[in-house]
């Protein structure tokens, strides 16, 4: 090993990209990057800094024999080193020091894998990957990286601007600093994208509305504001958490309206649930501007009706063959599927059958798609067998043919003798029309 090499830090490298430069220097799925020219590395952020020039150094820790190399890189502009790796941070997630009363991963059974119960606010991983930061467990240190390398734009959870309810609603005795850390982000310019987890009784109505008029005034930076109902399973101990009913729900699209129309831009979007539980029409493209929470499920359901509505006119009228798909659907997927159901079921010789599941896991109160799991799959299919099951990839884990309850797509062909195709893009139908019509 060489002189003063720490491996404290956990590069490793999960993919090497065929016919790469990564490829040719033999460097393999479980090898370690230890520095980029003299830099030690804690994230991908310092990694893609260090490598954003034409020539470097990397210095590896090879899997098999425990060897080290080091490799002068020498490449084009367009060139890519083509390697990934298994986490975005290498000296581990920073883990959150809040206790949410929303918190969804405390509203989970016992019995689930030890990684669903890790709650992280990373500044990181929200300025990579798109997750959202309290900002409550930032450091001096973390601020000056983040004015120094300009690491924009962050998702913050905000869900409230009145220091003492945020203490309150976020248990922790340093949340209330919430309005001091938007005045930060100000001076160093950097965006923001704001979420508010809405719970009936506590930030909605009066306080909802200060929030929004709080947040305007940071408007500089503050590129979209999301809201979204508070999700509540059936595990829940907090018996004060109401859900978003149908009440709620109106008023709380009322209250955005009014808002944006006074302020005369669509500063604040719902997500989609607020309309699915009101049965109110989804509003035009015009209201999501870029679509910058989609993620969230704020605009995600009108992504895929405009989708639709442009490849509708290339339907053809009949296909060859007879064909029967059995769609695995979500409560709050209805809305947009039904639309595209009826016009695909108007093709002769295609069959569409809306298979509609209970989260009977996490309770009859979820209905969003990426938290439908296998057992309720299996439940809703009755021991059909020789279907042709068709279901989204947002209903299994990143990179997996697994559940959140662990069940593999493996195991449903298994148990209903049937074949399953998994759609991939969540915010197209191109993979369904070539699926149902080819």
């Amino acid at each position: 090993m060489l002189k003063g090499l720490k491996t404290l830090m956990n590069a490793i490298i999960s993919e090497v990209k065929p016919n790469s430069i990564a490829w040719e220097f033999e460097l393999e799925a479980g090898d370690k990057i230890i520095r980029v020219n003299d830099k030690e590395l804690t994230d991908l952020i310092d990694f893609n800094f260090e490598t954003a020039t034409n020539e470097y150094t990397l210095t590896v820790e090879k899997k098999e024999t425990g060897e080290i190399e080091v490799l002068e890189i020498e490449k084009d502009d367009e060139e890519e080193l083509g390697i990934v790796f298994d986490s975005a941070v290498f000296d581990g997630v920073k883990r959150c020091l809040n206790k949410c009363i929303f918190c969804f991963v405390d509203q989970q059974p016992k019995h689930l894998r030890k990684t669903l119960y890790i709650k992280d606010d990373d500044y990181r991983l929200s300025y990579l990957q798109g997750t959202y930061v309290t900002l409550t467990n930032l450091k001096q240190d973390d601020k000056e990286r983040i004015e120094k390398l300009n690491l924009g734009p962050l998702y913050v959870s905000v869900h409230t601007t009145n220091g003492e309810l945020r203490k309150k609603m976020l248990n922790n005795k340093n949340a209330d600093k919430i309005l001091n850390e938007l005045d930060w982000l100000k001076k160093a310019n950097i965006p923001i994208h704001c979420q508010i987890v809405l719970c009936p009784g506590y930030n909605d109505n009066e306080e909802l509305i200060k929030t929004l008029n709080d947040l305007y005034k940071y408007k500089k930076i503050v590129k979209s504001v999301a809201i979204v109902p508070v999700g509540i399973t059936k595990y829940r101990e907090n018996d004060d958490l109401k859900k978003v009913d149908y009440n709620v729900a109106k008023r709380t699209i009322e209250i955005v309206n009014n808002f944006n129309f006074a302020k005369k831009t669509n500063f604040a979007q719902l997500s989609d649930e607020f309309f699915i539980l009101t049965n109110s029409d989804i509003p035009d493209k015009k209201y999501y501007k870029h679509y910058a929470q989609l993620d969230d499920g704020v605009g995600t359901t009108r992504i895929i009706l405009d989708d639709f509505a442009k490849r509708e006119k290339k339907l053809p009228k009949k296909i060859k063959d007879k064909k029967i798909f059995h769609f695995i659907l979500s409560k709050s997927s209805l809305k947009a599927f039904d639309i595209i159901a009826e016009r695909l079921n108007q093709i002769e010789n295609l069959n569409i059958v809306k298979v509609v599941v209970e989260s009977k896991f996490f309770g009859d109160d979820i209905n969003v798609s990426g938290l439908i799991v296998g057992s309720d799959i299996l439940s809703a299919l009755k021991n059909q067998q020789n279907l042709n099951i068709v279901l989204p990839s947002i209903m299994l884990k990143p990179y997996t043919t697994s559940f959140l309850d662990d069940i593999t797509v493996e195991d449903l062909e298994k148990k209903q003798n049937s074949k399953i195709h998994i759609i991939e893009d969540s915010y197209s139908v191109s993979e369904i029309i070539e699926l149902c019509c080819q």
